[in-house]
């Protein structure tokens, strides 16, 4: 569904993403993982046109991406949600994921009916009159996801959407974003929740210092030296070796 083929961007001297190629199949969860600053928002800002790639290419459903506005790529049915999420405080829920809903309908009260419907499905029906100024960090989060479900999209980029939330707000959302995909939406998700990542995610793949530096399964990410070295420093995947070497020899 997705292609990404030697994506490279630079911010000055700073380099953001270097070369960088993968792709995502329909009907799938997958991740992209890595340490802060590892350019992870800045390929979804390139994906989402935002950002206009130094070189490579995005093609999706086989169409290249490259020079398209947001919002006519929003149409064709690729949409993100951001990190910092910044809801209409001065409306309501509904009138916030009805924003999204008039992407595809024109009418106020189609747009209405649709916008109720993405709130129930995200866990947010009972809180359609309320202020979106005036709700909680989960709250907002949701508002977040059900922004972007209303656009109608096939593939979904969520940056981050469980950033801030507790241990039981993440359980709650996990089988959300699980009933997402299981209606028809391919997801790609930026998460640093590793226990969400292992949940959720069918593939994922690790970038470090703008480059890719693994890819597979969650498990098998998991337990990659060099994933290790990129987020616990230089020497960690050794020290964890030999301490299991020696949990092993006093077992």
């Amino acid at each position: 569904m997705l292609e990404i083929s030697h994506l490279a961007k630079r911010f000055g001297g700073v380099v953001a993403t270097n070369d960088v190629s993968f792709t995502v199949q329909a009907g799938s969860i997958s991740a992209l993982i890595g340490p802060n600053g590892a350019g992870k928002t800045t390929i979804f800002a390139q994906i989402s046109g935002f950002h206009k790639p130094d070189s490579g290419d995005v093609r999706f459903e086989g169409r290249s991406l490259l020079g398209l506005a947001p919002e006519k790529i929003c149409l064709l049915g690729v949409t993100r949600t951001f990190q910092i999420v910044q809801p209409f405080a001065g409306l309501n829920v509904r009138e916030n994921i009805a924003v999204g809903a008039h992407l595809h309908r024109a009418g106020r009260r189609a747009a209405l009916e649709h916008a109720e419907a993405i709130a129930h499905r995200v866990g947010l029906g009972p809180q359609l009159d309320k202020p979106a100024a005036a709700l909680t960090v989960a709250g907002r989060k949701r508002l977040e996801l059900a922004k972007a479900l209303a656009t109608d999209p096939k593939l979904l980029l969520l940056d981050e959407v469980m950033a801030g939330l507790n241990p039981s707000e993440i359980d709650e959302i996990i089988p959300v974003i699980r009933g997402i995909r299981q209606a028809g939406v391919t997801i790609l998700l930026i998460e640093h929740v590793m226990r969400a990542v292992m949940n959720l995610s069918d593939h994922a793949w690790v970038l470090n210092n703008g480059s890719l530096i693994a890819s597979g399964t969650p498990s098998q990410i998991a337990s990659d030296p060099q994933v290790i070295e990129a987020y616990l420093g230089h020497g960690a995947a050794a020290r964890m070796q030999a301490q299991k070497d020696m949990g092993a020899q006093h077992a």
